[in-house]
């Protein structure tokens, strides 16, 4: 199977990118507004031609996360529930992406 494309600055194989270089910034989210893999907001911000559109709440049962250590696609409602780890292989996820969900993703009821 081959890996999703992800577009971002700098970016190193697990998909961190200039912006965000822990060892935990390794997702990549598919963005609903083009629907292709950006490292990060600043990376669509600097790299495509419009704005972010936030993913409706309706529609989080779409694969919209790549882990950036092993390549599997989690849908929104995954990842939000999945304790800042994939599901598939274990690695961390950085929590403090947490303060940037209000820019990919509609807020919880």
């Amino acid at each position: 199977m081959s890996r999703s494309e992800v577009r971002g600055i700098n970016l190193d194989p697990q998909t961190r990118c200039i912006h965000y270089r822990t060892p935990s910034d390794i997702i990549a989210i598919r963005m609903k507004c083009c629907g292709v893999y950006y490292a990060c907001k600043d990376c669509h911000a600097a790299l495509a031609d419009h704005p972010i559109e936030v993913w409706p709440r309706t529609e989080w049962d779409q694969h919209a996360i790549l882990c950036g250590a092993c390549g599997h696609e989690l849908t929104i409602d995954e990842y939000m529930q999945s304790g800042y780890r994939c599901p598939h292989c274990d690695a961390a996820f950085n929590p403090g992406c947490r303060n940037h969900y209000h820019l990919y993703f509609e807020s919880e009821p």
